[in-house]
């Protein structure tokens, strides 16, 4: 049957933002969003964090499956092996960063694809090329990231310690001190929460540069790109505006009725996928109450607390329940974490699930290639220039 290929506007339907719309299959995460429910491989995010590391994680979804001990050894070897930046890309984050010249997630895009010319192997098409790249650009992300802040305080860059995990290691980088052990996990715990969710636009972004055989580094670079866009990454950086705004437990409520009434959007809540409380929010409200007592910053977490008992009590039945960005930026900031760093640490984690979901687009490749509803003119005459 033929296709009608001119519309007037609205005369086709579709959803807007492919919402709903199927782009492939996957093995990687699966998001319950009627449940509140997260799975990676069909394992419970919940066991994850409690139980597992950030290398363990990406090696359950690079290689679909948990590792052996001698495996996961074999995983964080090649990591450090990995995590020195050559020389220009760190000269690069030196010129770029320092005084704050540079928005950091423009740093990271430019830090990520300058690497690239200095990897000779970056071009190879070949299996085990794509799972070594994608090795190497996750430790060197957390490089990258620690490199930009270090510099934007005005400090010496730090090289990685090879005898810390991939958490652990990144907070050293950034602080210059071994980083107390709690502190170690929370990280990992971040870092584990938001390594995948499923098909999100970074995500998608990522599998649709990968499946016109890009190389890795132009599809990681895709991913950060769609991720720094504010509807995308950054919510948890607004979550703290707000609270700053708010100021006081005594205020909150006053700023909400007053924000409800004028239609205000409430950071942190409402999720495109869940309906139901986001299992993310959950586990990291847990860590935020130790994380801020020892911060002594506790204050965050009764007005986030009071604004999500009212958010809940007021729009939960309409299915906006808070999302993982609502607690995570209260954790990061107790940590002492500057908020605009917040977006480039989401992609710190996110890149072990777009190079996860890389290296299953090319197990079974076909190039992305939708299409749009013309509802433009069907036909017009071309009028020379001395005529308009």
């Amino acid at each position: 049957m033929a296709v009608k290929l001119v519309a007037k506007p609205g005369e086709v339907e579709f959803p807007k933002g492919m919402e709903g719309v199927i782009a492939s299959e996957s093995k990687k995460s699966y998001v319950n969003g009627l449940e509140g429910k997260l799975y990676y491989e069909g394992i419970k995010i919940e066991d994850l964090a409690e139980n597992s590391t950030f290398e363990e994680t990406f090696f359950l979804l690079l290689y679909d499956r948990l590792p052996t001990a001698d495996e996961l050894e074999i995983l964080r070897r090649r990591m450090v092996q990995y995590r020195t930046l050559p020389t220009e890309v760190y000269n690069l984050i030196e010129t770029v960063s320092a005084g704050y010249l540079a928005q950091p997630m423009a740093v990271m895009r430019t830090a990520v694809s300058m690497t690239a010319l200095f990897d000779e192997a970056a071009e190879e098409e070949t299996e085990l090329a794509y799972e070594r790249e994608a090795i190497k650009i996750t430790s060197r992300m957390a490089t990258i990231v620690a490199a930009i802040d270090r510099v934007r305080r005005g400090l010496p860059i730090l090289q990685p310690r090879a005898d810390l995990s991939h958490a652990a290691n990144f907070l050293y980088m950034m602080t210059g001190e071994e980083p107390d052990p709690f502190y170690a996990k929370v990280m990992d715990v971040i870092l584990i929460t938001h390594a995948d969710h499923g098909c999100n636009a970074s995500t998608f972004t990522s599998i649709v540069v990968a499946s016109t055989l890009a190389d890795m580094y132009s599809a990681v670079v895709g991913g950060i790109s769609s991720l720094k866009g504010q509807l995308h990454g950054g919510a948890n950086q607004r979550v703290m505006r707000m609270l700053d705004e708010i100021g006081s437990v005594e205020n909150a409520i006053p700023w909400l009725e007053d924000a409800v009434a004028k239609r205000k959007k409430i950071m942190g809540f409402g999720h495109r996928v869940y309906k139901a409380m986001d299992p993310r929010a959950i586990i990291l409200h847990e860590y935020a109450k130790e994380v801020t007592k020892r911060a002594g910053t506790e204050r965050y977490l009764e007005m986030a607390e009071v604004i999500e008992k009212f958010m809940i009590e007021k729009l939960g039945r309409k299915g906006i329940w808070p999302n993982v960005d609502f607690f995570s930026g209260v954790v990061m900031s107790s940590m002492g974490i500057d908020s605009d760093l917040f977006t480039p640490i989401f992609a710190v984690s996110r890149v072990a699930g777009w190079t996860s979901h890389i290296l299953e687009q090319h197990t079974d490749n076909r190039i992305y290639r939708p299409r749009f509803v013309y509802v433009g003119p069907a036909t017009q005459e071309y009028v020379p220039m001395d005529k308009r």
